[in-house]
């Protein structure tokens, strides 16, 4: 356990003329603070801010940021108040703690719009000082080693939300040790089935695995002493987190994966990097297609690196990192290891490159106000693997992997992106959807007026060049539905002698959308879109007198396409209530192949309410508009096909195992699709008829078990 000594002992280390009386302050005001309150485990709350506060000081951070990391949870959990702390310890760290702080006295409508608005003011507050996210981030590690704790629902929400959130962002900041260790307790509990067979399969392995990368090390500090270049090398096997990936994009079972193991050379000059990498393909022949250079292109967070992949001794696989000891502080510490010698520069610079996507960041929360859109964006875009391009003009731009042509013209300007019509790459023509690699030259060829299409939804990997498709296209159907609501709206009050335009130009539209807690324009586009029909706004539209009346009868048949409307959302049951009614009509996309247990999501369209997966990336091209609020129907059960990808090893009976498992589950296969691989491992694709996610959860779990897969996933189109 730790101890403020500790702590203290820690901050000093790096920072020897540190304010520690004021940490002493703030350990015995936090200590007041939580006197009583214990977590989980039954232990004092207290040892989680001193935890907390302990791995801000590894970080290497300031005497504030320790502060704030004992004090982090008081105004949240505790009647302190932001000003109490400003009064007794100043502005800095009353920030600080103000920007940890979530917004939970304000009512949401859901758990993602929670998420979204918190996180919303966390990079606010970060933009001002990246000491937020560090103490933020120091916090949620120790949250994640003391999970055990928690109920199992949450354990999974708080470690799917380390995983998409705050591990990448460690990342992107460039701390290296505690993105991995994020990782690692992540997967444990989203996976710990798969977590503990690979710690096991590990442990059974390590004396073989020891003595393997003791003869390696041994070959290099031989040869390079030979060469005369001063280094320090080590070994070890991949992150859990990292190897699991590896099983299950390749398919392969973890005795056949490919270089697991990672060792490290640490030089004294940045020359002797290459030196070194020339040693080593002269020792062992490199794997084509492995090396990359990120000392000449570092990565955006300023990872500075040689990577490549050799056939080592006995022809295994592994990869050797090399860099210098300058370059793998500023691995491990990111960020914070500038401040080691800029004490005091925490801010965000405009002209760093190194945080142009915490600028990104910034703008998405503001141009997004849609908080599934907005976290959907954060998530996809911010965290990929990064290829390096260069423009006609020879700049280095960087983007996600799998980026197109298309992402690059969006990248440079919206408008370029908007009337790109095509690409060059390299000087060849290429089609739109081209994804882009490593030293590509990309030049955008533009045709005024050209207007973007839904389908490049499909293939564009960049949150900004999906953000401003989807902003234009919903800006279109918004208008379309204006314009389709104003008539509706006009022929319905025509049958009653009232003109919109004059109820328009007296305000009284714009009077009756308040009360529907929208503006005029809204509430034409929710007519437009089915949301609000015509005929319940003429109560509050049309005259007493002309209402008593009643509508003045038709003269001509109203048209094919007035019968069409009259047809939005009609009734048909299919286990769905939609805001409450529990007989319209909806579509199930194949996309995301909702199930009874899902969180869902509706959208109105027309005739019908799509149902999407909450999760589902292809939701988040419909206009919020169009939004409605679904569940599911309890006393409804209804089979639906879902597609599921099993990993397994090439073996003869194992096929009909698998299928047996369905059987015995009561569940029907529809199709089945197999192929095998020459290093005798087979990828088999199902799609089976399922009443529920609990049935779904179960089936995977039983083919896990079988002997020879080594993974099982949902697959979504």
């Amino acid at each position: 356990m730790v101890r403020l000594d500790d702590v203290i002992d820690e901050l000093r280390q790096h920072h020897p003329e540190a304010d520690v009386d004021l940490v002493r302050r703030a350990y015995v005001f936090s200590a007041a603070a939580h006197r009583g309150q214990t977590r989980r485990n039954g232990e004092p709350y207290l040892i989680h801010p001193l935890e907390v506060s302990y791995i801000v000081a590894q970080l290497r951070l300031d005497t504030a940021s320790v502060c704030a990391g004992l004090l982090h949870d008081t105004v949240e959990d505790t009647v302190a108040t932001v000003e109490t702390l400003r009064e007794q310890f100043g502005d800095d760290i009353a920030f600080l703690v103000d920007g940890l702080t979530k917004l939970e006295k304000i009512n949401f409508t859901s758990a993602e719009e929670a998420q979204a608005e918190n996180f919303r003011k966390m990079l606010i507050a970060m933009s001002r000082d990246l000491r937020v996210i560090l103490v933020k981030l120091s916090d949620r590690l120790h949250n994640m080693r003391t999970l055990a704790h928690m109920p199992e629902s949450k354990q999974q929400k708080i470690a799917q939300e380390t995983l998409d959130i705050y591990a990448p962002l460690a990342n992107r900041l460039g701390i290296n040790w505690l993105r991995t260790e994020l990782e690692d307790l992540s997967f444990k509990y989203l996976h710990p089935d798969e977590y503990r067979d690979l710690a096991d399969r590990i442990k059974r392995t390590r004396k073989e695995r020891e003595a393997y990368i003791q003869r390696v090390i041994d070959i290099l500090k031989k040869e390079l002493d030979a060469q005369g270049i001063q280094a320090e090398v080590s070994g070890r096997p991949k992150h859990l987190y990292s190897i699991y990936q590896k099983i299950t994009t390749s398919g392969r079972p973890f005795e056949k994966l490919f270089d697991i193991l990672a060792f490290r050379i640490l030089v004294q000059r940045m020359p002797e990097c290459y030196e070194a990498l020339g040693l080593i393909h002269s020792l062992w022949k490199p794997v084509p297609g492995r090396f990359k250079d990120y000392i000449a292109l570092p990565k955006q967070n300023n990872y500075q690196s040689l990577h490549t992949s050799v056939m080592g001794p006995e022809s295994e696989r592994i990869e050797v990192q090399i860099r210098t000891e300058e370059m793998h502080r500023i691995a491990e510490l990111g960020v914070a290891a500038h401040w080691t010698y800029k004490e005091g520069q925490y801010r965000l610079s405009g002209a760093d490159e190194r945080f142009a996507w915490l600028r990104q960041l910034l703008e998405w929360q503001r141009d997004l106000k849609d908080p599934t859109d907005f976290m959907e964006t954060v998530k996809v875009d911010l965290f990929a693997d990064e290829v390096y391009v260069f423009t006609p003009n020879g700049d280095v731009m960087a983007f996600p992997r799998g980026a197109t042509p298309l992402d690059f013209a969006y990248a440079i300007h919206t408008d370029l992106g908007h009337e790109c019509t095509g690409a060059k790459v390299n000087g060849t023509l290429v089609p739109l959807r081209t994804e882009l690699h490593n030293g590509d030259v990309i030049e955008i060829i533009r045709t005024p007026g050209h207007k973007p299409s839904k389908d490049w939804l499909k293939f564009v990997k960049t949150g900004r060049a999906r953000t401003k498709i989807r902003t234009f296209i919903r800006q279109e159907a918004r208008t379309r539905s204006e314009e389709l609501g104003r008539e509706l709206l006009e022929k319905e009050l025509k049958r009653y002698q009232v003109s919109l335009q004059k109820l328009r130009k007296s305000g009284k539209l714009e009077e009756v959308a308040r009360t529907r807690n929208r503006n005029e324009k809204d509430l034409l586009i929710a007519v437009g879109y089915g949301k609000v029909k015509a005929e319940t706004l003429i109560p509050d539209l049309v005259p007493a007198d002309r209402l008593q009346a009643g509508p003045a009868k038709e003269a001509e048949d109203e048209g094919t396409f007035k019968k069409l409307i009259k047809k939005v959302l009609p009734r048909s049951k299919n286990g769905i209530i939609v805001d409450g009614l529990d007989d319209i009509a909806t579509h199930f996309p194949k996309c995301c192949a909702a199930l009874h247990g899902d969180d869902i999501v509706g959208f109105v369209g027309r005739g019908r309410v799509t149902i999407h997966r909450k999760d589902c990336a292809r939701s988040l091209d419909y206009d919020p508009a169009r939004r409605v609020d679904v569940m599911w129907d309890a006393r409804s059960r209804q089979v639906r096909p879902v597609d599921i990808r099993v990993y397994s090893v090439d073996a003869p009976g194992l096929l009909a195992n698998i299928s047996q498992s369905f059987h015995s589950a009561g569940v029907n296969i529809t199709t089945v699709n197999c192929r095998t691989t020459p290093e005798k491992t087979a990828v088999n694709n199902f799609t089976v008829l399922v009443s529920d996610l609990e049935q779904l959860r179960k089936v995977m779990a039983a083919i896990e078990r079988i002997e020879g897969v080594t993974a099982v996933e949902r697959l979504a189109s």
